[in-house]
């Protein structure tokens, strides 16, 4: 598949918010950012896109179930369950699964408060 921003819809996807810490009175110059941890559920033939980047929000991904396939840069690559993936500056892409089984990760990443 092609990695046109166009395509690739969520569909499938529910995102529940696990917890946030404010980073501004923890780390000096963080002021406005806060650490966030989020579980993503993506069902089977289930897309969490559409091509998206992560500038300005870093973050991991840990697979606690089933298998994500991550799209960038022209390259499928299958993760799960286990560690998964980086998502820094330079991440371009979108995810899907397609496998059987609804597929759960957990994503840690910062983001503006």
């Amino acid at each position: 598949m092609d990695d046109d921003s166009t395509t690739h819809a969520t569909k499938g996807v529910t995102v529940d918010l696990l917890g946030t810490v404010d980073l501004g009175p923890e780390i000096e110059g963080m002021a406005g950012r806060r650490l966030r941890m989020r579980k993503v559920t993506i069902e089977p033939g289930g897309v969490f896109g559409p091509l998206h980047d992560h500038v300005g929000r870093p973050g991991l991904v840990y697979v606690l179930r089933g298998t994500i396939t991550d799209h960038r840069d022209g390259v499928a690559t299958q993760y799960g369950p286990g560690p998964g993936w980086p998502e820094d500056r330079t991440t371009l892409h979108w995810l899907e699964n397609t496998g059987s089984v609804t597929a759960v990760e957990i994503s840690v990443d910062i983001v503006d408060a």
